[in-house]
């Protein structure tokens, strides 16, 4: 059979924007759908290699909205959606120095107005959680009981087989050279097999969105990607860890969490660069170790198991670009998750999905994520 060379939309990557997208496209009847990936599997790159982590707590509320709308799905998804849990029950501790920031009671406001739980932690509570934490290194906590661990390659693969069930096509190993346009319109995209159609291209290519853009005389919006590094390391000697919480630091610009029996931590570094296969920085793992000894000394390993790096996408403000581009008709963004892609990625997919399918939503505000807000006056 050949292979068909039009479709109602096209969506460029294959990470967990482009399919959840997908999916939620198809289950609103947006079928005639092509999703496109340059990699040869889905997920390659920044999805593959996130801590995945349902982190509700956030200072930007526009964001935490987001995570919040994304928790409700991942806590309780539809009947048949996935084979396997998508969220492993994980409670997430913010550590903070006195005094708590303002912006973290607004947050927490926030929350609990939402009716998601949150409790404000005494040192002593907090250190009885995670022994290892030297009590002069912070001033308290705050625990979210009712976080959790994502399980990406589930909530992918679900994404996946359930558009695919739909009827939406997915092609792997397939690089968008360029986008047509015609008369101020999208009207296709061409890869190195040659034109394909389309009503509408969306533009979910992760760490490469801002590549993508610049085919074409889209808004200026400046995406840029920024490096994360992860390593994984036994945890101390004599010490059960297997029920720590996922722990945040942002004083120290670390995280940590158990992890496959041992633990797992980040220096939380954003390191502007180009898109590319990302690596991890010895210098900068170094220089975590070095925090880490003034927060918990215990937990500094005398060997890292593993270590890995991806890279997340931020736009100007740090909020995520969702809808269609001012300038170029038929350009929809999806793209500057800025590492909360994964666990937004339902409440996110589905306002994408409202805009294409219907033209509108009621999940969200649209106009804090529309492309035009970058538009200069």
């Amino acid at each position: 059979m050949a292979e068909r060379n039009s479709f109602d939309v096209v969506i460029i990557g294959g990470g967990i924007a482009g399919s959840s997208l997908a999916h939620f496209l198809a289950e609103r009847g947006v079928i005639d759908v092509l999703l496109l990936e340059r990699e040869t599997q889905a997920g390659y790159h920044a999805t593959g290699r996130s801590a995945a982590s349902l982190v509700e707590l956030d200072p930007n509320l526009t964001v935490q909205a987001l995570k919040v709308l994304g928790g409700k799905f991942l806590r309780n998804p539809p009947e048949g959606f996935c084979e396997n849990p998508v969220l492993r029950p994980c409670p997430i501790m913010f550590l903070y120095r006195d005094p708590m920031p303002q912006s973290m009671r607004d947050s927490i406001a926030h929350l609990e107005r939402e009716k998601i739980r949150v409790e404000v932690l005494a040192k002593s509570d907090a250190i009885a959680r995670v022994p290892v934490l030297l009590p002069e290194s912070f001033g308290g906590a705050v625990l979210l009981p009712d976080g959790g661990r994502i399980d990406v390659h589930e909530l992918l693969s679900s994404y996946l087989r359930n558009a695919r069930r739909r009827g939406v096509t997915v092609k792997l190993g397939a690089e968008v050279r360029a986008i047509r346009v015609e008369n101020g319109r999208c009207t296709g995209v061409i890869t190195a097999d040659g034109e394909i159609g389309a009503r509408l291209v969306v533009d979910a290519a992760g760490a490469w969105a801002g590549k993508v853009s610049s085919l074409i005389e889209a808004t200026p919006i400046q995406i840029q990607p920024r490096r994360r590094t992860i390593i994984i390391f036994a945890g101390p000697d004599g010490v059960d860890i297997s029920r720590w919480p996922f722990v945040v630091s942002d004083p120290d610009h670390l995280y940590f969490a158990p992890e496959s029996g041992g633990l797992l931590l980040s220096p939380m570094d954003e390191v502007p660069l180009e898109p590319h296969d990302a690596y991890p920085d010895d210098l900068i793992i170094a220089q975590a170790l070095e925090r880490l000894k003034k927060l918990a000394p215990r937990m500094v390993p005398n060997t890292i198991q593993r270590k890995w790096a991806g890279l997340r996408t931020f736009s100007p403000d740090g909020v995520v670009i969702v809808g269609e581009d001012p300038l170029v008709k038929g350009f929809f963004w999806l793209a500057g998750q800025a590492g909360y892609g994964i666990e937004s990625s339902p409440g996110v997919s589905q306002i994408a999905a409202d805009l294409i399918a219907k033209g509108n939503t009621n999940l969200f505000d649209t106009a804090l994520l529309s492309p035009s807000r970058f538009l200069k006056n």
